[in-house]
């Protein structure tokens, strides 16, 4: 076959001589000439993409769908794409714009179709479908397509075959539908059989599919959890994968699989097979005697483990070593290795004390965590952020190692540009942390425009990013000199707290309430902001009082009104407002206790002022405090406290 002029084609792109071959209806021409490109782009990308800009993927398309065309012919054009999707990204993207996978999906779905023909088609569907970009709803169009998929793969098909459709069906599991989609196709125990099946060609895409499967989808995981295959269970079978005599990825791909049924509900925390199977397993993985891509995603699995367990996370830090293993993964070159372990750091310490203590001590960590907020890699920034807020939860680490490095600076730094919203929501949580009252980071935060960038923050269309804004004021206004309570509300303003108060996220009305009561949480403060912001305030308190919020959260007002009573001497700015007056005496007798007891002590805080007893008398106060001690038991101390106060009415009426 005469090659160079191909060769020549392919460098110099000027001939049209085998192009004009390939359309030629001459069947021995056409195939000479697909059989030189077939040889041509072989391994190389740069002839890929030649090929494809000049327009030749049609004609191959053509060639492959038309079954009365010789089955050589077909073959070689299929081999062709296939090896054009073994390109670059851009390649593949071309192939999809042409329809390929459309082909393709009707070819290996046509029972009519040739053994080595349908392997190949498998084969180059398998490669395009590995890009996220991939049309994978044509799969799930029909259910038919998935059905038929499991049938091509029996028992009785090739081990190529088996292997192409179990890698086929891996990438199909992006949704909660297409997740369910499969099940329904009992994809399952098509799975459970390759997983028996002592090939780890066949076993380990299985597994990634099952994982994906069950990955935060309870419906699926529970079926799972049911299922048995020649009278074993499949978290039987999973358990037996585990043990260390087997392949490396099947180990890990096996404990995938129990990390995610057990995150989706399926399996319980305390589950033996979780914490003496699947989480050793996971730490040994991480030690420095594998290869660097398995831990970093053992370590990454390892943190989605136990991330909101604190049980797991004291069993995972005592495990092989795990902190010390991390420590050193954390130094690897690859960004998914220091993306790996940050993010089991922050998931080992994000509960307790003595973790954080054990892994801030490693040689040299802090440097290594500050340098991740600095990472190239979006993704390791992130984790580095993730660790830091874990580690941030240490009152002994905010006054001692993060002070030492200035972590404050960092963090605020991130906030420049356009961070990502996970990015920006993480950073703002750790910048929580360090305008507690006790954290040194405090007054330099202060000094470099924290307040603004809050007060900014609460105005976000993301409630996570409102919460954050108004948790970290709430946190700052804490025990705050009186210039810097002022300081934030005149950049928050009033009107922003009415609009925060009225917010549809509930937890950012309770922190928007704590922060009310952390600037009215000292008699001086109180006088001043009162004397200027009376109307304001009691109009928020009022706002939350009518509304159809929870006890938990009237409950804040309540403690706010407390406040005020306790702290304005100069007006009776509670007892001149009728309207809470008027809850405080409906709360007396709701079945609430929380409410019950607010009131009460709003109550007692306002009968600490003479002359106030005839009024409240008069709107019903003491005869509801008289109805709530009927509705007490007599040996609460609650009974005792509401005793007293009606004791205080007939004290104050005999003088």
């Amino acid at each position: 076959m005469a090659l160079e002029p191909f060769a020549c084609f392919m460098d110099v792109e000027h001939s049209r001589s085998y192009i004009d071959e390939l359309y030629s209806e001459d069947t021995y021409k056409c195939q000479e000439a697909i059989v030189c490109l077939k040889n041509a782009v072989i391994g190389s990308n740069k002839k890929k993409g030649s090929v494809i800009s000049q327009g030749i993927v049609p004609r191959l398309i053509a060639l492959l769908r038309d079954d009365t065309k010789d089955a050589n012919l077909r073959l070689d054009a299929a081999i062709v794409i296939g090896s054009l999707a073994k390109g670059t990204e851009s390649q593949v993207h071309s192939l999809i714009y042409y329809e390929t996978v459309q082909v393709l999906l009707s070819i290996v779905l046509n029972s009519g179709t040739d053994r080595r023909l349908l392997e190949t088609c498998l084969g180059a569907l398998k490669t395009i479908l590995q890009y996220p970009f991939a049309p994978t709803e044509l799969l799930h169009c029909n259910i038919r397509n998935l059905v038929c998929l499991i049938q091509l793969a029996s028992p009785d098909s090739s081990i190529q075959c088996q292997v192409y459709v179990a890698n086929i069906f891996v990438p199909l599991c992006h949704s909660s539908h297409q997740q369910k989609n499969l099940c329904q196709a009992n994809v399952i125990p098509f799975l459970a059989r390759l997983m028996i099946s002592q090939l780890t060609i066949l076993q380990v895409p299985a597994l990634k599919c099952l994982a994906a499967m069950c990955f935060t989808n309870k419906y699926v995981s529970d079926i799972v959890c049911m299922t048995c295959h020649e009278e074993q269970s499949i978290l039987d079978i999973l358990t037996g994968l585990l043990s260390r005599t087997r392949d490396v990825q099947i180990q890990l791909s096996a404990s995938r699989c129990l990390t995610y049924l057990h995150r989706s509900g399926s399996l319980r925390a305390d589950d033996y097979r979780i914490v003496y199977k699947t989480l050793p397993s996971l730490a040994r993985l991480c030690s420095e005697g594998f290869d660097e891509e398995t831990r970093a995603t053992a370590a990454e699995t390892l943190a989605y483990l136990a991330e909101i367990d604190s049980e797991l996370q004291r069993l995972a830090a005592i495990s092989h070593h795990l902190i010390s293993s991390l420590a050193n993964l954390i130094r690897c070159p690859s960004p998914l290795s220091r993306q790996g372990a940050f993010r089991c750091f922050a998931s080992l310490a994000a509960n307790d004390e003595d973790i954080r203590k054990r892994i801030i001590e490693m040689d040299g960590l802090m440097e290594e965590v500050l340098n991740g907020l600095k990472d190239t890699c979006p993704e390791v920034r992130l984790s580095a952020v993730r660790c830091l807020h874990s580690l941030s939860r240490s009152v002994q680490l905010l006054r001692t190692t993060f002070q030492d490095h200035s972590v404050w600076r960092p963090l605020m730094d991130l906030l420049v540009g356009e961070p990502s919203l996970e990015l920006l929501t993480v950073v703002t949580s750790t910048i929580c942390n360090l305008l507690l009252e006790f954290s040194p980071a405090k007054e330099p935060m202060l000094d470099s425009g924290a307040v603004e960038m809050l007060c900014e923050l609460t105005k976000h269309s993301d409630p996570a990013l409102r919460l954050n804004g108004s948790w970290a004021l709430m946190n700052m206004a804490f025990q705050a000199e009186q210039k810097v309570k002022s300081k934030i509300i005149d950049t928050l303003g009033t009107d922003r707290i009415f609009q925060l108060l009225s917010d549809s996220d509930e937890r950012v009305i309770m922190k928007t309430l704590g922060l009310l009561r952390n600037l009215l949480s000292n008699t001086l403060h109180i006088e001043n902001i009162m004397s200027e912001h009376s109307s304001e305030v009691l109009r928020a308190v009022n706002l939350v009082l009518d509304g159809p919020h929870p006890p938990e959260v009237k409950e804040q007002a309540l403690i706010i009104i407390s406040n005020i009573t306790a702290g304005a001497r100069d007006k009776d700015y509670v007892m001149e407002d009728e309207n809470i007056i008027k809850k405080i005496r409906e709360f007396l007798v709701v079945s609430d206790n929380k409410l019950q007891m607010g009131a009460v002590f709003v109550v007692r805080n306002l009968m600490e002022k003479t002359g106030r007893q005839q009024v409240l008398r008069e709107s019903g106060i003491l005869e509801n405090l008289e109805q709530l001690l009927h509705m007490t038991p007599r040996d609460s101390q609650f009974y005792e406290d509401i005793r007293q106060e009606i004791l205080r009415f007939d004290f104050a009426d005999d003088h």
